[in-house]
This record gives C-alpha cells, structure tokens and sequence, in this order.
C-alpha cells in the first residue's frame, strides 16, 4: 500500500552556481499540503540533479514518496520542468515547448514553432530571456537527435531525460520486424501451396475420367463408393490447434506482443502459446522485451542501480542472434545517459504527447486547419 506525500519547498532565493558547483540550503522553508511527518533538513542542487535530505514519521510497510508536483521556489517562481515535441499541421510539423505544470490548460504552451528544424526552432527559442531558460531544470523528450540538439542549446542548465516509453516503442518495433518476417514466410508457404492445390484437383479429376471409362455406369440407384471430391473444391490452408492458420496466428497476435501476459485474455494465452512453440526466436525477442520493461516500471532502482540493470540487459541481447534486437540495443546503448535520467524523477514526455493528443482532438473538431494563423491563435489563447 503506497503513501504519496505531496509537499512544496519554498525557498526565499537561491544563488546562480557555475558549472559543477554545489549549492546547498540547509532548512529550507517547506510547506506541506497532504502531511505533516516530514522535516526537510537540506536541499543539494547541483546542474544535473536535486537532493532532497529529510526524514519522516511514517506506519512500518507504508512507503513515502514525493507527489509528481512537488517543486521549488525561488525568487517566487516555480523551477519549471518542460517538454518538447513535434505534431502535424496542414501536411507540415510543428514543435511544441510545453510546460508540465499547465496540465494542458492555460499556460501549457510556450512556443510554437514551424519546422523541425534546430535552426528554425532555436531562432525562436532564444528569444526567451536567457534568466528564465537558465530556470529550467529537466526537460523531457524522444529519440530525436534534433530535439537533443534544441534543449542543450536552449536549455544549459537543464537534464535531458529520454521518454522511456519511446524506449519500448523501439523494442516493441523490433519484434513487430521479426513477427512481420515470419509472416512474410507464410504467406509465401501459403501461396506455394495454392498452386500445388489445383495440381493435386487436377489430377483426381483425371484419375475420376479414367476410372469411369473403364467402369461405366450400369448400376440403379444412389452412387456407389465414396463421394468424389470437387472439380472446384475452395483452398484451404492447414489449421493449428487453435483453429487459426499460421497466417492469421501472426496476423492477430500483433496487439498482444505489445501487452506483458498478465494482460492477456484466456484466448490470447492459448493464441500466445501456440505462437511461442512454432516460433521460438519471437519469443526470445519478445522476453528480452519485457526484460526491459521490467526495469524502467521498478520502483526502487536509482540512476546507478538502474546502470548495473542495463548492463546485464545489453548481455542477454548479446547472447540472442536477433538482428532487429541488437539495432534496437544499440539504439539504447547510444542514449544511455540521457535514458537514465528517467530514474531521477521517473519524468516522461507523456505531458507533451497529452497535450499533442487535445491539439489533434482540437483540429478533429473543426474538421481540420483550413485558416492556420487563427488556429494557432486560438491556441496561444486557450493554453499559451
């Protein structure tokens, strides 16, 4: 049973540190909105992280945890933590710098930006006051090189923290490669096996003419011997135990290769099973899948255990001789660093895509962006 305690530490000033330096502030102003068992005895800041020293007063099997909005004041301002992201508009992207405190309400949207450009979008986002882009701590965004390029231009002072469900997406796309390979061969084992149908038709009906011209027909009543089989009789592919062919095996199995088997119905455990035995490389890849799932959902690793974790990850890939499971290693490897600043705050772009789903539901609603000056108006003023 969790306990999640919320709290705002509100800090009368905190001085500018260079690069590296630790800035401490030894009992900070704290005020508390669900309890009271907390004492905060010190603050760290450092260019890269926040420490937070306190101790607590707590029932024994209950766990604290800080609320996803607990935040730090200084100069009576919040420490912003923001997301970037890009969406289409009129057959053209658009980048979004979204503020995660708005909850997709007004003053969410900070920048709206045409192009994905680094040049485009820096030339806008530099604009902003160099004081308040010095305020922002993390931001967070996808595997884009391009939005890498935007924050740690724009942003000096703040961590980069890879969305780690974009992480899974480029796993779960590298068993979607090898279920889409497999189920090429079937197809191409189904059409073989067509041809050969009607071959084997063929040559029963030519059996049948021969037999008939040497048996004729001289007897009453109904047809002897058994039923002869149909000049046009349909194809149709051998069927597993589950009654599905090898093609729609594959085919229906797409959603549940995404899903961890606790979510699996009775049908698709049987469907899951059956796949797993005529393939048993796609159920390597889709173990070293939830592999890694299962750290990124652990609640208790910290950024240097979660290092440790990733390593014996990169092991178990190594031992597989799935290509499409070592791109997506490499691909994880390449980001390491900026992929473990999740396990600081455990922050995700999912602000950003949230806020990227109301501005598609927006557009639904007006049948599409035929004049786009005033429907980028008309979102600078509901949620700029």
């Amino acid at each position: 049973m969790k306990r999640i305690i919320g709290l705002s530490l509100l800090l009368v000033s905190i001085a500018a540190g260079c690069k590296r330096e630790t800035n401490v502030v030894e009992y900070p102003a704290v005020d508390f909105y669900t309890t009271e068992t907390l004492d905060v005895n010190r603050i760290e800041l450092t260019d890269s992280t926040t420490v937070l020293h306190f101790s607590a007063v707590y029932i024994p099997k209950f766990w604290i945890r800080l609320d996803k909005g607990t935040h730090i004041v200084a100069d009576g301002r919040k420490i912003p933590c923001i997301g970037i992201d890009e969406t289409s508009l009129q057959d053209d992207l658009f980048t979004f710098l979204t503020n995660k405190d708005g909850h997709c309400k007004q003053g969410t949207l900070i920048a709206a930006v045409r192009g994905t450009k680094a040049e485009d979008v820096l030339a806008i986002l530099l604009q902003i006051p160099e004081k308040e882009r010095l305020r922002v701590k993390e931001v967070t965004a996808d595997l884009s090189d391009t939005m890498a390029v935007i924050v740690h231009t724009a942003f000096p002072n703040a961590i980069l923290t890879l969305d780690c469900f974009h992480i899974m997406k480029r796993c779960i796309d590298g068993v979607e490669e090898i279920r889409l390979r497999y189920r090429r061969e079937a197809q191409a084992e189904q059409r073989r096996l067509e041809p050969e149908h009607r071959r084997r038709l063929k040559r029963y009906a030519a059996r049948r003419r021969c037999y008939r011209k040497k048996h004729p027909k001289n007897y009453k009543g109904k047809t002897r011997g058994r039923k002869p089989l149909r000049k046009n009789e349909r194809f149709r592919p051998p069927a597993l135990s589950n009654g599905d062919t090898r093609n729609e095996l594959l085919k229906r199995s797409r959603y549940a290769l995404t899903q961890t088997p606790d979510k699996w119905s009775e049908r698709q455990n049987a469907r899951m099973n059956t796949l797993f035995q005529l393939y048993p490389k796609l159920k390597e890849a889709y173990d070293i899948t939830n592999r890694l799932r299962a750290i990124f959902r652990s609640p208790t690793l910290d950024r240097e255990t979660a290092k440790v974790k990733f390593r014996e990850w990169y092991k178990d890939v190594s031992k597989c001789s799935l290509r499409e499971m070592k791109t997506a290693r490499d691909a994880v490897r390449s980001r390491e660093d900026e992929i473990l600043n999740y396990f600081i705050d455990h922050s995700t772009n999912a602000g950003a895509e949230s806020f990227n789903s109301k501005i598609k539901g927006f557009r639904a609603q007006l049948r599409g962006v035929s004049d786009l000056p005033f429907f980028m108006f008309r979102l600078c003023t509901i949620f700029g």
